[in-house]
């Protein structure tokens, strides 16, 4: 063999080591601060920490489900009691040490605290533990930028990385403190190099607002047309990893990734879905809601999520194996969907999802819990269990805010008929030698096209017409 072929085979191989060496995941420590009362924020515009109803140990766990959305290889984890928070550092300066040596046994490379951090606080966090340190929000900036596909998503996370990272630039390094002197004798000092970082970023983040909002606008114009069209708009809404996408895929027939993963989900998709009484209607599949989720994250999605607002019902899908859990969750989401200005007379209903799981003693008590109440579908996406069921409920919900009109049209009005069956829901239909009788059902949208069609000949059903047609259903 030659020399250079020596040194090719050479070559090769130190390129796959190194290759193997960058794969390498990050070794991380999950620290969650049961933050013991309510103390007020550290710095301006920084949320306080505060107490929650879910117990330590299940803030814990969601912490390290986190951590393994993006494969961080966890070496450690703690519960770290704070009874009084310390404006400089969170925890006390014992609890501090005490964690810095564990931290040091792991041989960690990454600390997760599972707090709003200020980034004072994370400065001298990472100076104390001698390791990178992110709080929750830069946990789930991480975790949303490594899901966005779109180039919208990917737009909304950077806005929000921005907006994060902002806040961040004061004293961070030592290197943005150095002047840079203008051009000729009038130059002066010049901006610190922390001064036009700050102009970038502002800069960027204009330009990000700007792209979002023809994003915003597009979207407007595609609800529009839905609007034109006789298709209910059905969004699936839920805290993170309840099983949203898998009932998506279940009810639609599609190849949604549908992962046991926190935020498997980031980019909307819809798709058509038939009903029981033949009537068609949109499934829309949106990204999941998550306790302290920030405010800036949700400003970002908020061209997103709006799928949710302009539906004309939501299903909350909900994982009931832990009732407790699952109302401390469900209490996130309405907070999510208050910010969202959703209003409480917009129609819910509750899927208690993933009854596959659920012990012999939870299935009797969850079904008789369910049985008494008329907005609420125990349903498995992953066996199909309950799905006909919650089909049928969905047609129900959405009838009682469709009105029901009657039309008189003539055999030459085939044109007509066609509509009809293409934009409404015909209930039934009577023929004779003079023409067609239909009773219609039809959404707000079909409604409002249907009185411009045809005028005066849309005719109300009246308690006579509704008692017969009822009795023949």
């Amino acid at each position: 063999m030659s020399r250079q072929s020596r040194r090719r085979k050479q070559s090769a191989r130190n390129e796959i080591t190194f290759q193997v060496e960058e794969r390498k995941p990050t070794r991380a420590f999950v620290i969650h601060p049961d933050i013991i009362g309510q103390a007020p924020a550290p710095e301006r515009d920084m949320p306080a920490p505060s107490p929650t109803s879910r117990s330590p140990r299940r803030r814990l766990e969601e912490a390290l489900s986190l951590a393994a959305a993006i494969d961080l290889e966890i070496v450690g984890h703690a519960i770290a009691p704070v009874r009084k928070v310390a404006p400089a550092t969170l925890f006390g300066p014992g609890k501090v040490e005490e964690l810095a040596a564990d931290i040091a046994a792991a041989d960690a490379e990454l600390v997760i605290v599972n707090s709003h951090l200020s980034p004072g606080q994370q400065r001298n966090l990472e100076k104390a533990w001698n390791a990178k340190v992110i709080d929750r929000t830069g946990l789930i900036l991480e975790i949303f930028g490594r899901r966005a596909s779109t180039k919208e998503g990917r737009l909304q996370v950077e806005l929000a990385h921005l907006e994060y990272q902002r806040t961040r630039l004061v004293r961070s390094w030592t290197h943005l403190e150095r002047q840079r002197g203008g051009a000729g004798f009038m130059g002066g000092p010049g901006e610190t190099q922390l001064e036009i970082d700050r102009r970038i970023l502002k800069d960027r983040i204009a330009r990000i607002r700007r792209q979002l909002e023809d994003v915003k606008r597009t979207r407007e114009l595609h609800r529009k047309t839905r609007r034109k069209t006789p298709w209910p708009i059905v969004a699936l809404a839920g805290y993170t990893n309840t099983g949203k996408s898998t009932l998506f895929n279940r009810l639609t027939k599609a190849r949604v990734l549908a992962k046991d993963q926190l935020f498997a989900t980031l980019d909307p998709t819809m798709r058509l879905i038939r009903l029981p009484s033949g009537r068609e209607v949109v499934l829309s599949d949106t990204v999941g809601f998550i306790s302290d989720l920030p405010t800036a994250l949700v400003a970002a999605f908020r061209a997103t999520l709006e799928e949710v607002v302009e539906a004309d019902l939501i299903l909350h899908v909900r994982d009931m194996r832990d009732p407790e859990e699952a109302g401390a969750q469900a209490e996130d989401v309405k907070k999510v969907l208050s910010e969202l200005g959703i209003c409480e007379e917009k129609p819910v209903i509750e899927v208690w999802n993933k009854a596959d799981l659920w012990s012999a003693e939870q299935r009797r008590a969850l079904r008789a819990r369910a049985a008494r109440r008329d907005d609420v579908a125990v349903t498995s996406a992953i066996t199909g269990e309950g799905l006909e069921e919650l089909r049928a409920l969905v047609a129900e919900r959405l009838a009682s805010k469709a009105a029901v009109r009657k039309l008189r049209l003539t055999h030459a009005e085939g044109e007509h008929l066609a509509w009809c069956y293409r934009h409404t829901e015909v209930l039934s239909r009577a023929d004779d030698e003079e023409g067609i009788t239909l009773t219609l059902r039809l959404p707000p949208a079909a409604l409002s096209r249907a009185e411009k069609r045809f005028g005066a000949r849309l005719r109300r059903e009246t308690a006579a017409d509704e008692s017969a047609r009822l009795a023949a259903e």
